[in-house]
């Protein structure tokens, strides 16, 4: 398959596709709040030049590659990862100050063509972008996707396993250090996923009847549970992922 690879600035015509474009994302991964300041078809055109779009040869929709530049504070990386770039991103753009950092926020691939090496060339390709666009480094809040297997272990434990060649466990993991990342620190609340357990009972189909913590399909850990309170909150932990451009 013949892909190509460019912007959405360069293709404003794929605007809707990025929202109807069919993907795996599990549904409750899909209601962090702080999301909507970016994912917003509203906004799209704001974030355009840091867009990256694939398209086959029948110029569908095959991948796309999310980041989004902001003015950064003073200090380490943050420990509310996602949440945190998000924010900075959006308060940046409404004051109009000057970008002096971007971050990658989101790879997804077309159901049916994942595990075929695209998620590599995207990460490549928002590299290359970044840097095209004048910045030195890309940082990354990774979602290791093997941690879902193992939601018991925490992940200051999971990020840093590696296999006998030194690489880490995680295959999304390594795909960032191959490509030339180094992973600066574990982000403990990274996304916040709140909602009455209702909500969660439509998001995953489980009943959410008991207290305590619910493993659901898809989550890096468990979610906590209050059935007196009604509610249940997901804490997602990333991997901070520093790539020197």
């Amino acid at each position: 398959m013949t892909i190509r690879i460019t912007t959405l600035a360069e293709r404003p015509d794929l605007a809707d596709s990025l929202w109807q474009m069919p993907h795996s994302w599990p549904e409750f991964m899909l209601n962090d709040p702080i999301a909507g300041l970016y994912f917003n078809p509203s906004l799209t055109t704001d974030f355009a030049e840091y867009l990256v779009v694939a398209v086959d040869e029948e110029e569908s929709l095959v991948a796309r590659a999310f980041s989004i530049p902001f003015e950064r504070p003073e200090g380490e990386l943050p420990d509310d990862g996602w949440d945190a770039v998000v924010r900075w991103g959006a308060d940046t753009r409404r004051r109009g100050a000057r970008s002096t950092a971007i971050s990658a926020l989101d790879i997804t691939i077309r159901a049916d063509l994942l595990g075929g090496g695209m998620s590599g060339r995207m990460l490549a390709a928002m590299r290359d972008n970044a840097a095209r666009l004048g910045f030195s480094e890309l940082l990354a809040p990774v979602r290791p996707n093997q941690k879902h297997l193992e939601p018991r272990v925490p992940m200051a434990e999971y990020a840093f396993r590696t296999r006998d060649d030194g690489l880490p466990y995680d295959a999304w993991l390594r795909v960032h250090l191959r490509a030339g990342g180094k992973i600066i620190k574990v982000a403990p609340r990274s996304m916040v996923v709140p909602g009455t357990l209702a909500e969660w009972r439509q998001w995953t189909g489980l009943p959410f009847d008991v207290s305590g913590q619910v493993e659901v399909p898809g989550a890096l850990v468990a979610v906590h549970c209050d059935v007196d309170q009604d509610h249940a909150v997901y804490v997602e932990p990333n991997v901070w992922v520093s790539h020197p451009l």
